[in-house]
């Protein structure tokens, strides 16, 4: 099997070394995997400018030529995606299985967007007067630029320089710091398959905050992306109004996991395992909040025990694994303040709550707590760790206004079986996404974003594409 480890920067269809690098690590062992290239702003600028260089040849393509290109790099990542899927578990910790179904669920962006590339249409207006005409075309908006997060080193890249390509737009990435070598291997993949210079740029680098301010104040970047926290996302936006760029952004969430009455608790089980431990609980949709009706509170809580029982926690290369390690030692930090919080505040651990020693240092138990209350941490702050934390509500109002209790609005999660309460429960939780009976709901097709503060524009969909084109009303006047 080929090797996809690159340590460069990738500006203008160069790989690009510095003096200075960083150290990449494996969660599971500890071992170093590569040293990488560490760049600044200036090279940021350089690829901003190479984006820049790149963009009138590249928008000047056909749909058709940009779409085939784009299958290209699909099918590229589809006959490597074992070595891209050991790279990623490597480096970022999840179970190769897991790894590689983020492989073809990021290569799945791809494809939806090059066919996007080709539906992009524009419209007719009706006529205001019999001497003119006018329609609406669709145009790209220019050199993009993007801050990816380490738990989905591929996925979160695609996601955005897929329906940046599809639109005709150049685009450079800051790739998270954790993770970088998913990032550059799809570089490396573009590049083999023929996407032309320039057209993708990738600055790995440690100095975030200055890379960042030149994405976010380049005149030239006419759209900015990011995916990360609400407080980074906030200051970033307030940059980007400098130059009124258009901004879409991905930011933190709080997702409530409801249960009600009329529930089949099973299901609910299933749904709320797949939500919570998919990547060992890092992921900004995973159920933060499960809300669950005092009168089936016992017997979920007693499935849910007995489900918890049979998780696999292993490094990533074991056999049949569930999930791997948290990322770094902050993650294993961050959940066992908020368990200490907790159980300070009453709540109770009914199992888990330690780190695995047996296995590393950055292995931690599947966890359930009961009694949480919302004044609890953890019922406001991500927990970003495989730790369910369960709260009570009595009816279906009260479980509603619970759910909406939050700054966030990214993903939301009920289970019920009555139609009407699926109606009404559907039309008042304030998230942008939500999962009826569902715990895995991201899909290329779907649209991916949130509202209140996590978070403006969709990525995923028709409605992803949007995002980096401008919209240009024309008139044309002199008919007789």
């Amino acid at each position: 099997m080929r090797s996809l480890v690159q340590t460069n920067a990738f500006i203008d269809g160069h790989w690009i070394p510095t003096d200075k690098r960083f150290v990449v690590t494996n969660p599971a062992t500890g071992e170093t995997l590569a040293e990488v290239a560490d760049g600044d702003a200036a090279m940021a600028e350089r690829a901003v400018e190479a984006a820049h260089k790149a963009l009138s040849h590249w928008r000047e393509k056909t749909p058709k030529q940009r779409a085939d290109l784009l299958r290209r790099w699909y099918q590229s990542m589809l006959d490597n995606k074992q070595a891209l899927g050991e790279l990623m578990s490597a480096e970022q910790g999840k179970p190769i299985a897991e790894a590689i179904g983020e492989i073809e669920y990021g290569a799945s962006f791809v494809d939806w967007f090059a066919g996007e590339a080709e539906r992009c249409y524009g419209d007719i207006l009706p006529t205001v007067s019999n001497d003119k005409r006018s329609w609406i075309i669709k145009q790209p908006v220019g050199v993009c630029a993007a801050i990816t997060p380490w738990n989905f080193p591929n996925a979160m890249i695609t996601r955005k320089v897929a329906p940046a390509l599809a639109a005709g737009c150049t685009i450079v990435v800051k790739p998270p710091q954790l993770t970088p070598l998913s990032a550059l291997a799809l570089a490396q993949l573009a590049s083999e398959v023929g996407i032309p210079d320039g057209v993708i740029n990738f600055v790995p680098t440690t100095q975030a905050k200055e890379v960042g301010e030149v994405f976010t104040q380049h005149p030239r970047v006419k759209k900015f992306t990011f995916t990360g926290s609400t407080s980074v996302g906030k200051a970033l936006m307030e940059q980007c109004a400098q130059t009124m760029k258009k901004v879409s952004l991905e930011l933190g969430g709080n997702a409530p996991f409801i249960v009600f009455d009329d529930a089949d608790i099973e299901v609910a089980v299933r749904e709320l395992i797949a939500c919570k431990f998919r990547n060992a609980g890092q992921t900004c949709i995973s159920a933060n909040r499960v809300l669950v009706q005092e009168s089936v509170h016992d017997a979920f809580v007693e499935e849910l025990e007995k489900s918890l029982a049979t998780i696999k926690v292993a490094p990533g290369d074991a056999d049949e694994v569930d999930y791997g390690p948290l990322i770094n030692k902050d993650a294993i930090d961050k959940v066992e303040e908020l368990l200490k919080d907790a159980q300070q505040h009453g709540a109770k651990l009914v199992t888990g709550g330690k780190v695995l020693t047996e296995l590393g240092e950055l292995f931690y138990a599947p966890t359930l707590l009961t009694e949480v209350t919302q004044a609890m941490r953890i019922a406001q702050e991500e927990i970003f760790g495989p730790v369910i934390a369960v709260q009570t509500f009595t009816d279906e109002a009260q479980g509603i206004s619970r759910a909406n209790d939050t700054p966030f609005g990214l993903a939301g999660y009920f289970c019920a079986q009555d139609y009407t309460r699926i109606q009404r429960v559907s039309e008042q939780l304030e998230c942008g996404m939500l999962g009826i009976n569902a715990g895995a709901i991201s899909h290329a097709y779907n649209a991916f974003g949130g509202v209140k503060e996590s978070g403006i524009g969709r990525e995923g969909s028709r409605y992803g594409l949007a995002e980096y084109q401008e919209t240009k009303n024309i008139t044309l006047g002199g008919f007789a």
